[in-house]
């Protein structure tokens, strides 16, 4: 991939494509390809072919997804599984068929077991029961990594599959509705700090445990890895470090400045007990992440209120 490469970045607006954009433009890459939805729907199978036929894309970073958090994947699990499939199946057919020279997919933390061995190595995959939450996801971003293998296998192309663990940073979703839960936060402490709220309600008991990683690391990583490796097995991407959700909760509190109460609504579900990615693979390629929880809460919750 050098710098007059077409490279084609898949969902470019979303939180992982638009620092995926980022980091290639400070790493000097210049052709870059973007289109919004309005201009290429990826849920169109004639669109997107014809796109691959007409432009010929040299390299692909597919990070366009339906994604959401506990709420959304609860209320709209068949339009979580179906449009994610319909992506996948669509670039990755259209990339193997017009010689693209590389792709690299997006999958997510949330395709191994709930009770997975901790840290979870990338042997985990396919062992055990997936969290119902957010099942119709997590089988999802599976298929898409085992496209990635059949078409590696079948057709000799070069796709790799990269599983972040949980994201945040500029361009997060923060509907309280659809958003993860750091997002939120920032939103629901920002809101009642304004309002002068007495307290602020937080999902679950704060005992689960998560693991974060600043989007531009991660995109970081994405630029590494598209270089530097060449395997159908996936790769963690992420810190290697987590903390529960109430010591989350109470650093984002802090980062916004809010004096209040939190009050835990311990009849919502806390999802995954614990889900922390063993990262020693990818350390041993050479790349580790750069940015602190505490920058990066603070960095993002800047870029919120600005936004």
């Amino acid at each position: 991939m050098n710098k007059e490469s077409k490279i084609f970045i898949a969902g470019h607006r979303g939180l992982v494509g638009s620092a995926i954009v980022r980091a290639l433009g400070r790493a000097g890459y210049r052709n870059l390809m973007l289109r919004t939805r309005a201009e290429l729907d990826l849920l169109d199978q004639h669109a997107v072919r014809s796109f691959f036929e007409t432009e010929k894309p040299e390299y692909v970073f597919l990070a366009a997804a339906k994604v959401g958090g506990i709420m959304a994947n609860n209320t709209y699990p068949a339009d979580f599984i179906r449009e994610n499939l319909v992506i996948e199946l669509n670039v990755m057919d259209a990339a193997c068929r017009n010689g693209v020279k590389k792709l690299l997919f997006l999958g997510s933390s949330c395709i191994y077991p709930k009770f997975a061995v901790q840290p979870i190595s990338e042997s985990e995959l396919l062992t055990g029961p997936l969290e119902e939450t957010n099942r119709a996801y997590a089988v999802a971003k599976i298929a898409g990594i085992v496209m990635c293998q059949s078409y590696n296998t079948q057709y000799g192309t070069d796709f790799i599959s990269i599983m972040p663990t949980n994201l945040y940073g500029p361009n997060d979703n923060f509907d309280l509705e659809t958003s993860h839960v750091l997002p939120a936060l920032l939103r629901k402490f920002h809101e009642a700090k304004k309002r002068n709220d007495p307290s602020v309600t937080v999902w679950g008991t704060g005992a689960a445990k998560r693991e974060f990683l600043h989007v531009d690391d991660l995109a970081d990583a994405c630029l590494f890895l598209m270089k530097k490796y060449d395997a159908s097995e996936i790769v963690n991407i992420g810190t290697g470090e987590d903390l529960s959700i109430k010591e989350l909760t109470e650093r984002v509190r802090d980062v916004v400045g809010y004096a209040g109460e939190i009050v835990w609504d311990t009849l919502k579900p806390d999802g995954t007990p614990r889900k922390l990615l063993d990262v020693s693979k990818l350390h041993a390629l050479g790349w580790h992440h750069k940015i602190p929880l505490p920058e990066g809460l603070k960095t993002t919750y800047e870029w919120y209120i600005a936004n």
